[in-house]
C-alpha cells in the first residue's frame, strides 16, 4: 500500500503555468466503486488548462464545481493499487487506463503519483501499448470516438438541444479532418479510415509526412491554401479547431451532409437547414467502455497515438508551456513513474 503522501501538481490560485506547483499531497482513498491506481503516466489536455486559468470563458452555469487546492489532469495510465468495495472485473496489479470524472468535473485528480475514480472510468492498458501512449489516447480517443463512431451516452449537451448522431460513414464517404495532426484529429482521421472512408487532412505542411502515415488520401496546408477554397463535396467536416471559423466549412459539403466543430462556433439554424447541412457536436464523457473498443484498435495496430512530447510530472509547468506554443503532433504526457 502506497505510504500517507505523494508528489503532486496542484494550485492554490488560478493563472499561468507557473500557477503548477509540485508539491506533497494526501493520498486519495478509493471509496466505493473506485480503484486506487498508482499513475505511471498522464494526458495532458486542453480542460487542464481551462482548470489551471480557472475557466474564465465558461458561464459560471457551465463551470463544474471546482475547490483549490486543485490537482488538474483527467487522463491517465497506471497500475491498480487498492479496490474499494464493491468493484468487480479489475484486480491489483492490473494494468488500467482511463478519462476520470470528465465532464462532471476538471478536478481529476491526475497529476499525482496516485488517483482513485470510478473504476466505470477505467479500462484495462493493451498490453502492446505503453504507459505513455495509454495516457495520451483517453480524452482524445473518446472524443473522437463519439464524434465519429457512437456517442454511447443520452446525456443532454449545455451546447445544443438536439442530441449528437455520429453519421454512418463507408467506403463512399469522403470526410475532412480540421486541425488533423493534434491529438482529436490524427485519432479521428485513422477512425474515419478504419470504417472505409477517404480522408482529408488539413494541418501545416510539416506535418504532412505524419499524416500521409496515418492514412490520409489528401493532406492541405492551411499555411499556403484555404481548405474552404479547395475542398469540396464532402459528406462530414470534423472540425477540431472549431470556434467562430468553423462556419466556413459549410461550403464544402453537400446537401444531406454534417459538420462537427469539436469546440462550438455560431451557426445559423436556418441557414444550416437552408443548405441541408447538419451541424451538431458533443460533449465528451468518461467511458471505460468505449476504452476497451479502443484498446483493440491500438493493440491490433488500426490505432496509433502520437506522443509529440513528454515531460517528469514536476515540470508540468513546462508540459503547459509547450501545450500554448500549439503546433502539436499528437499528445503531450506526463511521466510519473
Amino acid at each position: 500500500m502506497p505510504t500517507e503522501t505523494m508528489n503532486a501538481i496542484r494550485l492554490h490560485e488560478y493563472g499561468g503555468p507557473e500557477v503548477l506547483r509540485y508539491e506533497a499531497a494526501p493520498v486519495p482513498k478509493p471509496g466505493p466503486g473506485q480503484l486506487l491506481v498508482r499513475v505511471h503516466a498522464v494526458g495532458v489536455n486542453p480542460p487542464d488548462w481551462y482548470a489551471r486559468e480557472g475557466m474564465p470563458d465558461v458561464p459560471t452555469e457551465l463551470k463544474p464545481p471546482v475547490e483549490l487546492p486543485l490537482i488538474p489532469g483527467t487522463d491517465v495510465s497506471g497500475v491498480v493499487a487498492a479496490i474499494g468495495a464493491g468493484v468487480e472485473g479489475f484486480a491489483v496489479d492490473d494494468e488500467v487506463f482511463g478519462l476520470l470524472n470528465f465532464p462532471l468535473s476538471l478536478q481529476g485528480n491526475a497529476y499525482a503519483e496516485y488517483v482513485a475514480a470510478s473504476a466505470t472510468d477505467f479500462a484495462h492498458k493493451p498490453a502492446g501499448v505503453d504507459h505513455e501512449h495509454a495516457a495520451a489516447v483517453a480524452m482524445s480517443g473518446l472524443t473522437a470516438w463519439q464524434f465519429l463512431i457512437e456517442l454511447g451516452h443520452d446525456f443532454p449537451s449545455p451546447f445544443q438541444q438536439a442530441q449528437h448522431r455520429p453519421m454512418a460513414l463507408d467506403t463512399g464517404s469522403t470526410v475532412l479532418v480540421n486541425g488533423a495532426a493534434g491529438g482529436v484529429g490524427h485519432l479521428a482521421l485513422q477512425l474515419a479510415k478504419w470504417q472505409g472512408a477517404r480522408v482529408i487532412a488539413v494541418a501545416s505542411g510539416a506535418h504532412e509526412t505524419f499524416l500521409r502515415d496515418l492514412g490520409a488520401d489528401e493532406v492541405i496546408d492551411y499555411t499556403k491554401d484555404r481548405p474552404e477554397e479547395i475542398a469540396h463535396d464532402v459528406d462530414l467536416v470534423l472540425d477540431c479547431v472549431g470556434g467562430p471559423q468553423s462556419k466556413r466549412f459549410l461550403k464544402t459539403i453537400k446537401r444531406g451532409g454534417s459538420l462537427y466543430p469539436v469546440y462550438f462556433g455560431e451557426f445559423d439554424d436556418e441557414e444550416n437547414a437552408r443548405l441541408g447541412i447538419t451541424v451538431t457536436a458533443a460533449q465528451v464523457r468518461s467511458s471505460g467502455a468505449q476504452l476497451v473498443e479502443i484498446g483493440r484498435l491500438l493493440e491490433d495496430g488500426t490505432l496509433r497515438v502520437e506522443v509529440d512530447s513528454a515531460f517528469p510530472l514536476k515540470d508540468a509547468q513546462a508540459a503547459h508551456e509547450r501545450a500554448a506554443q500549439g503546433h502539436l503532433q499528437g499528445k503531450i504526457v506526463l511521466t510519473v513513474a
